[in-house]
């Protein structure tokens, strides 16, 4: 879709006599309406054919800015996109009342009023002489990184050429060619008609990039952010502005680089500490009711890390209960009453990077390095077992389709063959997994099959300029025979190859009360860090803190 066609479709069922209707009986006017452009998905069925349809839904928001807490249940209107004409109109929920949306406005200016609640003095990260990284273009350079930045509006962010300068050498080491968020899936866990649709794919169907919203400085990036504009096409051609879509800044928690302080019985008096300062790569695309934070994450001592925040508003729907003694067969909720008359529905994000990588090289290999058991034999030791590293490299991509197992723990390293260590060792990277989620649902289920790429948590591909997008180039109505599962079926081999990672980073939702009215932000993440790629620790030179450089600044004296 284009943003034109998500803004012009909304006028179309308002000119049918029928939707009017459906939404006046219920006392609702119309000049209230806050109605969204929701992909309607694909089934099979014979109405699909040939037509480019999108669902649209509505809202009240009398009252509240916060409309999404105030849906009016039970209609949905099928919009022929491209004749702008209304195909059907389901109109069954006329029982069901549309929520008062009392206390559910979230702007500051209106919790004031109720009593501002102030726990913590603000904080701010100082420094008296400026950022250490500068821009140039949208070369970022940094500490020992280089790297390109580029706003996408189907991506949002695009990391190229991520390069790490060895403190040994000088060089500049080729780590990342290529990273970004190829794919979102978020499929709700209702199957009645009004909701079983709600599959989103928020990358191919709405552009990641598209719903970036303008960041908010000092609340979405601290001080001294350097800000970054996309700039996008419109569907005629005309180009437009996205006006601080990407902030870069130094991040600094009170964390530790490294550290060790010699303990007293040794006799030799060492402490010695360094502060770890990271730079951000950051993107809030706000997709209708989800916000979803999106930070790059490059650390001294060669660590990428990719991160994903949600925050935003649930998508609730309108139910008859005040009450859970109301409910009857609470299983039939398929989520959570939060408030009279409203449930948040169970549901599920997915995301997908697309991570090209080119450790010191494009041909590299994967290699899965499995941490096994094993049991001593009578008398060799007093102990019964240990762990052992057991390296194996995937030959064809089939190797390489991964299901992340508690009890089968593995590494998994991306390794140049041809380049090795002073020793011996093969320089890689590896791919450390955070918390994550696995898709449940049937792999028959028409939205899992168009989601395939979520049926593993790891892939490896060969590079292939086609493949680049997990769902398929595109995504709109597709019907599961262009994703990366399908790809990544053909088997072909990987090794030693210019391969690319796929990560899959997965949330399961059961929405509680305190997702109401507005949620507080989850966040996970995995990281790219360095194995055997340098010679030693690539930070040992990095100097401590000391007082004379960090001056006690005043607020009045840093605005």
């Amino acid at each position: 879709m284009t943003l034109e066609e998500m803004v012009g479709v909304l006028e179309v069922p308002l000119k049918s006599t029928e939707f009017n209707s459906s939404i006046t009986k219920r006392g609702i006017k119309l000049a209230d309406l806050a109605c969204l452009p929701i992909s309607s998905g694909w089934y099979g069925t014979a109405v699909e054919e040939n037509r480019r349809l999108i669902k649209v839904q509505c809202y009240s928001k009398e009252g509240t800015v916060n409309f999404y807490m105030k849906p009016i249940e039970g209609v949905t209107a099928l919009v022929d996109m491209d004749r702008k004409k209304v195909v059907t109109i389901l109109d069954n929920g006329e029982n069901i009342p549309v929520a008062n949306g009392i206390n559910t406005d979230y702007r500051y200016s209106i919790q004031k009023l109720n009593g501002e609640l102030r726990l913590l003095n603000p904080i701010s990260l100082e420094q008296p002489k400026g950022p250490s990284f500068t821009i140039e273009g949208h070369l970022v350079k940094w500490a020992n990184w280089e790297f390109h930045v580029k706003p996408d509006p189907r991506a949002g962010i695009i990391i190229s050429e991520a390069k790490v300068r060895d403190p040994d050498t000088s060089e500049l080491r080729n780590v990342m060619y290529k990273g970004f968020t190829s794919e979102l899936f978020v499929p709700y866990m209702d199957p009645t008609e009004g909701w079983y649709f709600k599959t989103y794919m928020d990358a191919g169907e709405y552009g990641f990039g598209l719903q970036a919203m303008p960041l908010d400085p000092l609340n979405d990036c601290p001080r001294n952010a350097y800000y970054m504009d996309g700039l996008f096409a419109s569907s005629d051609g005309t180009p437009y502005l996205q006006p601080n879509m990407i902030c870069i800044f130094e991040s600094y928690a009170g964390d530790i680089a490294w550290r060790h302080a010699e303990c007293p019985i040794t006799g030799l008096k060492v402490t010695e500490v360094r502060p770890k300062v990271t730079l951000v790569v950051r993107m809030a695309a706000a997709v209708a009711n989800y916000d979803y934070i999106v930070d790059w994450e490059f650390q001294t001592d060669g660590l990428i890390r990719a991160k994903v925040g949600l925050s935003g508003i649930l998508m609730v729907k309108g139910t008859t209960s005040e009450n859970m003694d109301q409910v009857p067969n609470q299983d039939q909720l398929y989520g959570t009453l939060l408030s009279e008359n409203i449930v948040g529905v169970i549901h599920d994000h997915y995301i997908t990077f697309y991570l090209d990588m080119d450790v010191d090289g494009s041909d590299n290999s994967f290699v899965k390095v499995n941490l096994k058991k094993q049991e001593t034999s009578p008398g060799e030791s007093p102990r019964k077992s240990y762990l052992k590293a057991v390296k194996k490299v995937a030959k064809t991509e089939k190797d390489a389709q991964i299901r992340l197992k508690l009890y089968e723990p593995y590494e998994f390293h991306v390794v140049n063959p041809l380049k090795k260590t002073r020793v011996g060792n093969p320089v890689g990277y590896k791919l450390i997994p955070g918390a994550t989620a696995a898709s449940l649902l049937d792999p028959e289920d028409p939205p899992q099959k168009r989601a395939a790429f979520t049926n593993n948590q790891i892939w490896v591909t060969p590079y292939n300029k086609t493949e680049q997008w997990a769902g398929g180039l595109f995504v709109y109505q597709s019907q599961g025979d262009d994703t990366l599962q399908v790809w990544s079926n053909r088997d072909r081999s990987i090794e030693n190859k210019d391969i690319v990672l796929w990560y899959t980073l997965g949330f399961h939702h059961i929405p509680c009360q305190e997702d109401y009215p507005i949620m507080p932000t989850v966040s996970s993440s995995f990281d790219l860090k360095p194995v055997n790629f340098f010679e030693r620790n690539p930070i040992l030179r990095v100097p401590p803190n000391f007082q004379d450089d960090l001056p006690v600044c005043k607020a009045h004296d840093s605005a």
